[in-house]
This record gives C-alpha cells, sequence and structure tokens, in this order.
C-alpha cells in the first residue's frame, strides 16, 4: 500500500513538472509574440511620423506603450508619442505623456530627451514681451535643470543659447513696463524696472538704454548726483552709443564729457563701485 501511494506522489511531481515546463514554453512563446507585435506596431508609428502624419503615429505610438507596459520598446514608444504630439504643436498634450514617461521610466537611458522636450513645449509658445511671462519662466527653468544635470551634452549647450534668447525677450518685457511707467509719469516703477535690466540681463541690447532712461528721469526728477553716475557708466562702457548722445544732450554745453580710465572689469563690478 505504501509502495502505490509513493508511486502515485512521484506520478503527480512529474506531471507537474511537466506542465510546469509546458507553461514556461507557452510563456516564452507569448512574450516573444507580444514583443513582435510592440515591435510591429511601433514600426508602424514611425512610418506614420516619416510620412509626415504626427497625429495617427502619435496614437500608434500610446498603443504599443499601453498595450505592452513592461516592455523594453515600452519608453521609448511613449516618448515618441509625446514628441508626436510636439510636432503637431500639441504642447500640452506632449507635457501630459512626458510627465508621465518620467514617473513610468525614471531610469530609462533617454531621460534627457523628455526633459529638453518639455523645455521646448514651453519654449515653443513664446510670443513677445507683451505676453504671458510664464512661458519664459518655466523654458528658463528646464533648460536651467538641463544644463544643471546633464552639463556635457549637446542638450545643455543649446540651452544656453536658448537662455540667451529669453533674457533677451524678458529683458525687453522689463523695457516696455519701464517705458509704459515714463508716459504715466510714474517715475519710481519705471526707474525700478531699468534697474532690474541692469541687474538681472546685462548682456542684454536693452542694457545701454536703460541706463540712458536712468541717466534721464533721475536728471528730470532732480536727483542729479545719480543721474551723473549713470552717465559715468554709460560713457564708460557705450561712449559711441546712439544711448550715449542722447545722455549728453541732457545736459547743458558745459557738460563735458567724461574720460575714465578702463580696466578689465565686468559690468556688475564696475556698476557696484558707482554706488559703493
Amino acid at each position: 500500500m505504501k509502495i502505490f501511494y509513493k508511486v502515485i506522489v512521484i506520478i503527480i511531481i512529474l506531471s507537474l513538472q511537466s506542465c510546469s515546463k509546458k507553461e514556461e514554453k507557452i510563456s516564452k512563446i507569448t512574450s516573444l509574440n507580444q514583443d513582435d507585435e510592440l515591435i510591429k506596431t511601433y514600426n508602424e508609428a514611425l512610418e506614420s511620423l516619416n510620412n509626415g502624419d504626427p497625429y495617427y503615429a502619435g496614437l500608434k505610438f500610446l498603443e504599443a506603450e499601453l498595450a505592452y507596459p513592461q516592455s523594453i520598446w515600452a519608453a521609448k514608444s511613449l516618448l515618441m508619442a509625446s514628441y508626436s504630439y510636439y510636432l503637431q504643436e500639441d504642447y500640452v498634450e506632449a507635457r501630459f505623456h512626458l510627465e508621465r514617461y518620467l514617473k513610468s521610466y525614471p531610469n530609462d537611458v533617454n531621460i534627457i530627451y523628455a526633459h529638453y522636450l518639455i523645455a521646448m513645449t514651453h519654449y515653443d509658445t513664446i510670443v513677445d514681451e507683451k505676453t504671458d511671462l510664464k512661458p519664459l519662466t518655466n523654458a528658463k527653468d528646464k533648460f536651467n535643470n538641463i544644463i544643471k544635470n546633464y552639463p556635457n551634452t549637446e542638450f545643455a549647450a543649446d540651452s544656453k543659447y536658448k537662455i540667451n534668447y529669453i533674457n533677451e525677450v524678458l529683458a525687453s518685457k522689463e523695457m516696455y513696463l519701464g517705458r509704459f511707467y515714463i508716459k504715466k509719469k510714474k517715475w519710481i516703477p519705471a526707474i525700478n524696472r531699468f534697474k532690474n535690466i541692469i541687474k538681472e540681463y546685462e548682456t542684454s541690447i536693452f542694457t545701454e538704454e536703460a541706463i540712458h532712461r536712468l541717466v534721464e528721469i533721475n536728471y528730470h526728477i532732480g536727483l542729479l548726483d545719480e543721474s551723473k553716475k549713470y552717465a559715468m557708466l554709460l560713457g564708460y562702457n557705450y561712449d559711441s552709443s546712439k544711448w550715449y548722445k542722447e545722455t549728453y544732450k541732457i545736459y547743458n554745453k558745459d557738460y563735458n564729457k567724461l574720460v575714465i580710465k578702463k580696466e578689465k572689469k565686468g559690468l556688475k563690478k564696475r556698476f557696484k563701485a558707482l554706488f559703493e
């Protein structure tokens, strides 16, 4: 009787092992079939993208990612779906999927592309100095993040270039508001705007005019010492510019053009030295 039970146990064990091997084989086949199906869907999406149909491509990339989220192709599919929406200028949808990508695949090798593309979705909505500042500041923050975390990449180099442009737009915003306050004869807000250009955007094309406006306003409200300090700063750095000529006209004919021995200092250091 004992022998009979031993035989039964052995048969059951062998049967389970056999089933296990069959299930493992079926699992591998299923996995291979799923990968093949995902790759097929991915390639179909890629072909649509190359043929100029980002809308359909985005749908197919998402289909590939959502159907097989555990596949090694899933992260790339979601990233490409985001890019497809970006090409359609659907920046909100692109950012939504990019943020989902960052949360779902934080260790993916292509993660820098997501950060850069998020920055670009803000950057491409920049219009001019009269519009909302939010796209400008958002884009600048994202590009600075790329420079900080991926300093030796082509994305960092391009981010620096784009930040320079953003700073020009931000400076133009300050200039636009400063001129507006001058028209309204609101001298203190105007002064603050022009000072901000010198402090935050010293390399912008608006720096010369900002200094001139400070000469002009301070002269107008009777702060002659302040006005002359800014005139000196303008003459020191931009003595051949049209704004220096405009500044020179503010004073009478007895006001001689100041000659200062130039030293190799940054604008901020020179500016600070005048007001210590």
